[in-house]
Parts: C-alpha cells; structure tokens; sequence
C-alpha cells in the first residue's frame, strides 16, 4: 500500500479504544484516524474524516453495533471489522455482523493473551485494501436444493477464511439433504466455530456440525472444524472419519486449510473434490494442488466474488484450481461433480 490504511475505532470503552488504537498504530501502514464512543459519534466522524476502515464494538449504547452496522451498509457502505467479546452471545452477535456485510471479526483479549487483537492491523489492511463495502444484498438468498440430486461415492472438502460466513452459507444452502460428506476449515475463533455450525445446521438442509474426533463421513453431514488447538483431518479409509490432531500452526493458522486438503487427497484421491473460498494468505493452495495431482476435482472462487481474491489467487497461480467460478455457481458445481451419475454408478 502507498499510503497507511486510515481506521476510525469505534468502541464505548476509552481503554478499550486506547488498545485498539495503539494496536494499530504500531503498523506503519495503519494509521488511526480518528476514535468514537458510540453511534452518533461515529457517524458524524464518518462524514468528516472518510476513513477507509471501521472497527466497530458490538456491545455499544443508544444503538448497539448490530444497528449501527446496518445502517452503514444501507446508507454507505464501507469495510468494518468487528471487534466482539469470545463469548457465546458475542459469537451469535458477530455471525450476525459478517451476514449483514462486516469484512471480519477480532476478539476482545483477554487476561494472558501474547497477542491482543491477534493479526487486527493485517486484517484492517485487507480491508482498506478490498476498497469495497458490502450489503446484506451479498448473502445469496435460500434456494430449493436440487431434488432429483443422488449422490455418489466422493468427499467434498471446502477452505475458507475472510468473508466466508457469507461465502459458505452460499455454497451450503445448495446442497440437498442427501449431500456428500463434507468437511470445512473456516479461519475463525474456536467460540465462533460452534455458533457458526448451529447456525448453518438451522439454515441448510443437511446436517452441519462441529466436527469431533473419530466422528464417521455421512452422506448428509457436513463437519466444521473447530477452532482452537487442533487440526482437522480425515483419515481411515476403510471406515472414513474426522480426526482432531495436536500440531503446530500451518501457513499462521490452526486449524489450517492445507492439513485438512492434505488428508483429503491421502485418503480420497480421486474420488474427492476440494474448493477454496476467499481468504487472505495463502492457506490451502498447497494442499489444494496435492489434491488435483492426486486426481481430485478442483474449484476456486473467482476475483470478482471474493471479500479477498488471497487464498484463490496463490492457488490458481500454481496451478491447484482446475476451474474458477464466479460464488452463486459454486454449490452446483459441486453437485454436479459429485452426482452418482457422473461417476457412472447408475
């Protein structure tokens, strides 16, 4: 970037702001512009100062975060990043955010943290750099899943990162009840995983759940793993599970996309088809190629769709991505690859 990102830290605590801001400000190419400690002080500094990026406190007063960041999207919208507290009712109300149109989410640190707000600064860059705002308009309406779907014998599995809330739920609510296996590392704080799958459990018609540690394939399933201190993989060929493993982070992420791709393309090779989503880094796109050289179907968004062409972009330059697709054609893609008639198992 030529010049600093410019942020406006909108939180009702002065400590907290303070943080923020001092966060920030210790990257040279952030730079805070200006602070407010609630709504209709941050939307009178909005007109002044223009900035190219809101950090926004979910839990404000007069009008919370989730109303406020409404109103942003509606009348200008512009990249936020929601800072929430990790905790269950935080983790809904921040889910809510990314739907609406927020770029991202940081937690709130608590007692011990080495890290307070984790990679903030990164992410405020991201976002300024995305130079677009979204409306809730981005979250594809629910449709019908396609009736006369039967599935065959493959494993889908799926990475994502920044804007994949919206970008799974998309994906996701394609899919019949009858859909192929399915497993998900989506970069996210190890509360919000758990909100996220009982999210997409109530919206999608196949079963969505955090994944656990021996829990068996299933056509129907989909497996989210959990964010925390394990990785997602998937292993035993003769009777396919989720296995939850204790390793170091990969690509700066646990759990990682490209551990879980990896494993895909041991066990399934051919008879699986892995997708990468928007994202920043490059977390997957390794994994992603190990899985098409195994003989895996392989799909990336396309630019024009993603909150961050990062993930998709390494992954197409290297030659992981066989195709790419513009988001609402995604879920029908994978049907189509993974329909019984296509393996010509009729």
């Amino acid at each position: 970037m030529t010049m600093p990102a410019r942020v406006l830290v909108v939180d009702d605590s002065p400590t907290m702001r303070g943080l923020i801001t001092a966060v920030l400000n210790s990257d040279p190419e952030v730079s805070v512009i200006g602070q407010a400690g609630d709504a209709h002080e941050a939307r009178a500094a909005i007109k002044e100062l223009n900035p190219d990026v809101v950090t926004l406190d979910i839990e404000m007063p007069n009008m919370n975060g989730l109303e406020f960041l409404e109103k942003i999207m509606r009348l200008r919208p512009m990249p936020v990043i929601m800072v929430s507290t990790m905790t269950h009712q935080g983790a809904n109300a921040t889910l809510a955010a990314l739907e609406i149109g927020a770029f991202d989410c940081v937690g709130k640190p608590v007692p011990g943290d080495a890290r307070p707000f984790g990679d903030l600064a990164e992410k405020v860059k991201a976002a300024a750099r995305s130079n677009r705002g979204r409306s809730r308009s981005a979250v594809v309406p629910p449709v019908a899943p396609t009736a006369d779907y039967r599935v065959g014998r493959k494993v889908v599995a799926i990475g994502s990162s920044t804007g994949g809330v919206e970008a799974l739920i998309a994906v996701l609510q394609k899919f019949p009840k009858n859909c192929p296996p399915t497993v998900i590392t989506q970069h996210m704080p190890p509360t919000f995983t758990k909100s996220f799958a009982e999210r997409l459990n109530r919206i999608c018609a196949p079963v969505v759940q955090e994944a656990t540690d021996g829990a068996r394939l299933e056509i129907g399933k989909i497996y989210l793993a959990p964010g925390g201190d394990r990785h997602l993989q998937v292993s035993n060929p003769s009777a396919p599970c989720c296995r939850l493993i204790e390793r170091d982070p990969v690509n700066g992420h646990r759990p990682s996309v490209d551990v879980l791709f990896d494993s895909v393309a041991d066990l399934a090779g051919r008879n699986a088809v892995g997708v990468i989503l928007t994202g920043m880094g490059r977390d997957g796109a390794s994994g992603l190629l190990k899985m098409r050289s195994a003989g895996a179907r392989t799909i990336g968004q396309n630019e024009k769709t993603c909150v961050v062409y990062g993930m998709p972009r390494v992954a197409h330059d290297i030659g992981a991505v066989e195709q790419q697709l513009p988001l609402n054609a995604i879920g029908e893609e994978i049907l189509k690859l993974t329909a019984a008639r296509k393996e010509g198992t009729e």
